[in-house]
């Protein structure tokens, strides 16, 4: 599963950890209702975990977009708005779980946070 997290909106680390966790239990349960099989081969082989930075929402969508066209789970965060993001804006999005061929497909041109 990787984690990518929009850098334009500036959020600080306590933030993007929080976001990260919603994104990676939304992809959890999207993984176990639609990808059973991802998801066992996921928890089988250590339920790696890569954070990567995108540049804002654009790239998100294209992403996901990408992402749905492979067949590959993902889970968008969209913030409520409490802290430092205002509501309804998406912060993080989850790929996976998937076997990595295929998530490198999406995710190879990315660097890590």
């Amino acid at each position: 599963m990787v984690l990518c997290v929009r850098q334009d909106l500036g959020m600080g680390k306590g933030k993007v950890a929080a976001q990260c966790s919603h994104a990676t239990l939304g992809a959890y349960k999207q993984a176990k209702k639609h990808y059973p099989s991802y998801l066992e081969l996921w928890e089988s082989h250590g339920q790696a975990k890569v954070v990567l930075k995108i540049s804002d929402k654009s790239e998100m969508f294209k992403l996901a977009n990408k992402a749905e066209s492979l067949r590959i789970p993902y889970y968008i965060v969209y913030d409520a708005g409490r802290t430092q993001i205002k509501s309804g804006e998406c912060t993080v999005i989850a790929i996976g779980p998937a076997p990595v061929i295929s998530i490198n497909q999406v995710t190879d041109h990315l660097k890590l946070l």
